[in-house]
């Protein structure tokens, strides 16, 4: 942890040690872990997997037997009219329809890869999930940095307003003076508010993604701020080939298509359907009959021509979504880890150099001002640029932030928990 970073959460350590000691704030690994437990949309993506797996067993089973019967009368004359016997007479025959061989096999494995998608896509909303929580929690800390420093400027104001109204007045000047450091003490005063607002409804969103009440108490972790190099634009890219979900849900689309054209290929030959029989005549004889049966219609007028064509367009349609999306996922990462490179140089310098100096001199003018030696508009600017630059480091802090948990989610990596080389190019 960099030096600013120390000095302001140590700060903000000791004004809210009151509310929260090192026992009761969870970490950050703690949050996403019962984030994913607890969130309750996770319910939808495993009622999809669940709904996949009955789809394939249906995929897998034979259809019923059919078991059909006849009942009736036999009435035997001769050419004359004269009866020469009558009776009863029934048929007794069952049927088992067989698929063509290969269609089964089709369709269990159009449901397998059904059922890829729905696990997929709980691994996507797993994923997403963990990286918003980090992403809020992140930005509830830079809020919490942002507003340990307004209260200190705001502090220091009112401390220098009270000492200035206990000295006499001697002039219009002094009079001047009090007013400008007084209406700009109250002004100085929204910025810790907002910052509040901020951190209460970075709260209020971890509730939501833990499943908790959204007023329920919680301390916000302590995550590491600081920025790691990202890998070369090429590792990410190849990363984002491989792993991207969105790419690889439409790689198991296209390959859905691909089975299910071939199973429209399959269905131009019929199922049959065979069964064994009995057959009863009782009039001038008694007659049984026993044998097997089989049925297939006969494929001369429908050949299944529209559904092929239907198959092969679909299939033709998920390739070409697919090469969109690869090239789309591939912009996105490019332009994430551009924006990523150049927040965090932003936010290094602001830290290295530029706060460190705009914080000596907000003290330093605070020094002379009391002792007379500073105009009072020169104090107050000092004072806010001071503010000035510490929100441009948290807006480039947030920003860099927000860019990596973009990459993490194109990459399916998680590039806040290890050290990389840094690219020559950032050196």
């Amino acid at each position: 942890m960099k030096i600013f970073i120390q000095i302001s959460l140590a700060s903000l350590a000791a004004l809210s040690c009151h509310a929260a000691t090192d026992e009761t704030r969870p970490s950050l690994g703690a949050l996403v872990a019962e984030a994913l437990a607890r969130n309750p949309e996770a319910n939808v993506y495993q009622a999809e997997i669940a709904a996949a797996k009955g789809e394939r067993r249906v995929a897998g089973e034979w259809q019923n037997p059919e078991l059909t019967t006849d009942l009736g009368a036999k009435l035997v004359r001769d050419f004359d009219g004269n009866s020469v016997g009558n009776g009863a007479i029934w048929t007794l025959s069952g049927s088992q329809t067989f698929e063509y061989p290969g269609r089964v096999s089709l369709r269990k494995a159009i449901a397998n890869r059904q059922i890829a998608l729905a696990e997929l896509g709980l691994e996507g909303f797993r994923a997403a999930l963990s990286a918003r929580v980090r992403s809020v929690a992140f930005r509830g800390m830079l809020s919490q940095i942002k507003a340990e420093a307004a209260s200190a400027i705001s502090k220091r104001l009112e401390d220098l307003l009270s000492a200035l109204s206990e000295r006499p007045a001697a002039g219009v000047a002094p009079q001047l003076d009090l007013r400008i450091i007084e209406a700009n003490a109250f002004a100085l005063k929204r910025r810790p508010v907002e910052a509040q607002r901020e951190i209460q409804s970075a709260i209020y969103e971890l509730n939501q993604l833990r499943g908790a009440r959204v007023d329920a108490p919680l301390v916000l972790p302590t995550p590491d701020l600081h920025l790691r190099p990202l890998p070369a634009v090429s590792t990410l890219l190849v990363s984002a080939r491989a792993r991207n979900y969105d790419i690889r849900t439409h790689v198991l689309e296209l390959e859905q298509q691909g089975f299910k054209v071939k199973l429209a290929l399959n269905e131009r030959w019929p199922a049959i359907r065979v069964g064994p029989y009995a057959h009863n005549e009782r009039a001038e004889a008694n007659e049984y009959h026993f044998g097997i049966g089989m049925t297939m219609p006969l494929p001369l007028w429908n050949k299944n021509a529209g559904k092929i064509e239907t198959a092969k367009a679909h299939a033709a349609q998920a390739e070409a979504t697919l090469t969109t999306i690869i090239r789309e996922v591939e912009r996105k990462v490019a332009d994430a880890e551009f924006v990523y490179r150049s927040r965090r140089k932003e936010a290094e310098k602001l830290e290295m150099s530029i706060l460190p100096q705009m914080r000596e001199a907000a003290e330093l003018a605070d020094r002379n001002y009391r002792a007379g030696a500073l105009p009072i508009t020169t104090y107050t600017e000092v004072q806010k640029q001071y503010l000035d630059s510490i929100d441009a480091f948290s807006t480039a802090q947030a920003g860099a932030v927000e860019a990596r948990q973009q990459l993490e989610q194109l990459t399916a990596m998680r590039l806040d928990n290890q050290e990389i080389a840094e690219p020559e190019e950032d050196r």
